[in-house]
């Protein structure tokens, strides 16, 4: 027992996972983003005149506006830098990287095909600039399955998983959760998504989590390696 080794404090661990490989996580996550932004307007571009104006439900009809919702939706591009911060190893990093590639991959091959977009809400440019802003760089274009909420459902379960592994305390497991939600409720808040395409993209981003297919395909090769 004298020789056991006692784990660090889970913020310490925190602290030692997100220096592991910073150089590589850094530039890697900035190289993913820019080359991600590059590819969605590209078919935005091309799918938008063809897109097929999603129907609103009565959940849509009934949720109202929420300029105060902005920041929150913003916030996925940060949320969603946590996880690959926090991978241990390569491994880890590499998985998480292989599935967000491939969820990108399955959403625009969906946006190229099945282009759609949401209804023109009135916005008053004066009175709410930066939404006016949002509004029309992005076009409310490529609509289902929103990459909003499935890259948020997949950081949250990946989260969940490092923080459980640092023995974290149940505040913060909550906080992970919490800001997630929060994330796809500023989806329809902000009105750049309907229920339809947030159902679209729980489905997407939940296959990831059931079935993560990245950490499957790592592990078989490394099986295959070892062998």
């Amino acid at each position: 027992m004298d020789g056991l080794v006692a784990p660090p404090p889970w913020h310490v661990a925190l602290g030692r996972r997100w220096s592991t490989l910073f150089l590589l996580k850094l530039v890697g996550n900035t190289v993913a983003t820019v080359g991600f932004f590059v590819l969605y307007f590209a078919v935005m571009q091309r799918a938008l005149p063809h897109a097929w104006v999603l129907p609103l439900t009565p959940i849509d009809r009934w949720l109202e506006l929420r300029v105060a919702a902005l920041p929150l939706y913003a916030s996925l591009w940060l949320y969603l830098a946590l996880p690959p911060a926090f991978a241990k190893d390569l491994r880890e990093l590499g998985a998480f990287a292989i599935s967000a590639a491939l969820m990108s991959a399955i959403a625009l091959t969906i946006f190229w095909f099945l282009p759609t977009a949401v209804p023109i809400f009135p916005i008053e440019g004066v009175m709410h600039p930066a939404l006016h802003f949002l509004k029309t760089t992005d076009a409310v274009g490529n609509a289902f399955p929103s990459l909003h909420v499935s890259f948020s459902v997949f950081a949250c379960w990946f989260l969940a998983r490092q923080l459980k592994e640092v023995g974290a305390p149940a505040w913060v497991r909550v906080l992970n959760v919490a800001w997630a939600v929060g994330i796809v409720y500023s989806t329809m808040a902000v009105r750049q998504h309907v229920v339809i395409d947030v159902a679209g993209g729980l489905l997407l981003g939940g296959a990831f989590c059931f079935r993560p297919i990245a950490l499957f395909a790592l592990s078989r090769s490394a099986g295959t390696n070892r062998g």
